[in-house]
């Protein structure tokens, strides 16, 4: 078996099961759907069997009229009762279909919404986004085409060869060989040719909706550069790829349909050479003969069908298995089965002989790190990029979990409370902050999301952020588009920032808060800012030192190591210090910049 049909094996294995554990939670309603569509299948078996008795007596004369009104009534009764029970099943798999798409959509968003930091920073957002939507859509076919379309076939075949057999066993093995070939050729075909080529097309599917939602996501950077063409082309590669993917794959169904109707025209043939001889050989009579041709054209129809449900079938395989990869995955960082939610005191951090691993990094970023913040205690985090700074709060965060070693937060290790209460405990405001498409109060609420109007303009006031909102024409009731694009950088800022005062968390993450407001009011939102770490444990993550200059405490990182700790006045004495020259670094470039500024004042001689 090559690899691309075993791995399509595989999927098929993997997303039949996955469907199957859905059905097993609804399971009185897909049995009911089954034993419905069986019964109702059964009773097209068995009406050419009928009418073979009507042409019988047909033949034989008007006095056989009473045993044609009965093949008669009894073929319109098997009529009546196929369609009130097809109807049945149809009906139930409505609801069916519906509960477990919902399911689905909800487990999934769910399960990816746990992923960790590192696989959502490694993948695009459409994408995954098709992935789910796709799969969702996938599961509508798989089950029309196992319920109501493929079971109702194997029924009709099996039902169809075990009467034939009963009456003439040479035209029962003709009609289950010409089926059991048939079944085997479709589903080589399926398996083996379309399914590869379905795969590579969905690749490309995917890949075009990641490249759209990255692209439109940054519309504002193609604007500022004037790239509209350049993402045009970018796409139009993709596209052609899609496109060349897409036309070998319906070439290929196309080429895998025409070689089954092939198959079907010799098995046609030979059922009715075999009726004919059996007439010939005076075994069968013209009613039999009728019998077994209209059996054929029952069986064919479903034969036929068979062919297109296999690779309908195949196609939401193919449609589902990516969504089905996602159920796959390792959480990443999952809540323990004891874990429980955290309630703290005052906001005491423990780092205590921390070893930390990027994935599969050799060389660990911190090795026997330790340090102990008190409650209450405002420290900087300061240092060169990637010296640890971002990485220390995210593990007190649990975004990561720690190779050796222990965090602890009031002494309670965050890898045995629950992420979502560990979370809820710390305020973060980010340097780049991201606020969904939402109104603004219900963004700026989004810590506490029954917070009173009034509670929410409070810690607007707080962070400077009131007075701009008033002056929207809708207010706080104003939406400020995907990821805050209607909004500056600042106004950004400063809804995050009233989004941290509105949690009123114990402890604080500040990633340099201050960076995009502008100078007006800066001094405004650093006493602002000074009133929010009042009595709360703080860090704050400072590229600019000016930032920390009066904080309780300076961690200064290296390399993955504190090479410093202490208050600005100390670590500024220290001669040749870390702190002192990454200091002065910044303030002959701030002297810089102040000097050209006055040049540039100067008047024109």
């Amino acid at each position: 078996m090559s690899f691309s049909s075993a791995r399509g094996a595989e999927a098929l294995r993997n997303v039949l099961a996955f469907t199957f554990q859905h059905w097993v939670r609804h399971w009185l309603l897909a049995a009911a759907i089954a034993a419905t569509i069986v019964v109702a299948t059964v009773t097209e078996v068995f009406v050419p069997l009928f009418a073979g008795r009507l042409v019988d007596a047909l033949t034989a004369g008007p006095a056989q009229a009473p045993a044609a009104l009965e093949a008669f009534l009894v073929m319109a009764g098997l009529g009546l009762a196929m369609v009130v029970l097809r109807h049945l099943a149809w009906w139930g798999v409505v609801p069916l279909t519906l509960d477990i798409m919902a399911d689905v959509v909800r487990e999934t968003f769910h399960r990816v919404q746990r992923f960790s930091s590192d696989w959502h920073a490694n993948s695009f957002a459409g994408s995954t986004v098709r992935k789910i939507t796709r799969g969702m859509w996938a599961l509508d076919v798989i089950n029309d085409v196992l319920l109501l379309s493929l079971l109702p076939s194997v029924v009709v075949l099996a039902g169809t060869v075990v009467l034939l057999m009963l009456h003439w066993p040479v035209m029962g093995l003709v009609m289950a060989a010409g089926a059991l070939a048939y079944g085997a050729m479709t589903i080589a075909l399926a398996m083996r040719v379309v399914a590869p080529a379905a795969r590579l097309s969905n690749a490309w599917d995917t890949r075009i909706g990641g490249l759209l939602s990255d692209t439109l996501g940054a519309n504002q950077v193609v604007k500022a550069f004037g790239a509209e063409a350049r993402e045009d082309a970018r796409l139009g590669v993709v596209v052609a790829r899609w496109h060349r993917r897409v036309h070998r794959t319906w070439m290929l169904a196309t080429w895998s349909a025409s070689g089954e109707f092939a198959l079907l025209w010799v098995v046609r043939t030979t059922v009715t050479g075999t009726a004919l001889w059996l007439w010939w050989q005076g075994r069968a009579t013209p009613g039999d003969v009728t019998y077994v041709l209209t059996t054929y054209f029952v069986v064919h129809g479903y034969l036929r069908e068979i062919g297109q449900h296999v690779h309908n079938l195949q196609r939401a395989v193919n449609d589902m298995e990516e969504m089905v990869e996602l159920h796959a995955l390792a959480a990443g960082v999952a809540d323990r089965h004891e874990a429980r939610p955290l309630a703290l005191r005052g906001g005491e951090v423990r780092f205590e002989q921390v070893t930390f691993h990027y994935g599969r990094h050799a060389a660990p970023l911190f090795r026997d790190l330790d340090v102990v913040i008190p409650a209450g205690q405002r420290v900087g985090l300061v240092g060169p990029s990637g010296s640890g700074k971002t990485t220390f709060v995210k593990l007190l965060q649990r975004l990561y979990d720690v190779s050796s070693g222990r965090v602890a937060i009031d002494g309670h290790d965050v890898r045995e409370v629950a992420q979502a209460s560990l979370r809820q405990q710390i305020a973060i405001v980010p340097q780049e902050p991201v606020l969904f498409h939402r109104t603004l109060a219900e963004n700026i609420a989004y810590a506490r999301p029954d917070a009173s109007q009034e509670e929410i303009e409070r810690a607007a006031l707080l962070a400077n952020a009131h007075d701009f909102i008033m002056r929207l024409p809708k207010g706080y009731r104003t939406l400020v588009g995907e990821r805050g694009v209607k909004l500056s950088g600042g106004e950004r800022q400063r809804v995050a920032i009233a989004r941290a005062f509105l949690a009123d968390a114990p402890v604080l993450i500040l990633d340099e808060a201050t960076s995009s407001l502008d100078s007006e009011s800066e001094a405004a939102i650093q006493q602002a800012m000074e009133r929010l770490m009042d009595g709360r444990t703080a860090l704050v993550i400072a590229h600019r030192l000016s930032t920390v200059q009066a904080m309780d405490r300076i961690l200064v990182f290296e390399h993955g190591r504190i090479v410093e700790d202490g208050r600005h006045a100390t670590l500024l004495a220290r001669a040749g210090g870390r702190y002192r020259r990454l200091f002065e670094r910044q303030s002959g470039m701030v002297a810089e910049v102040d000097g050209a500024r006055a040049g540039d004042m100067q008047p024109v001689r």
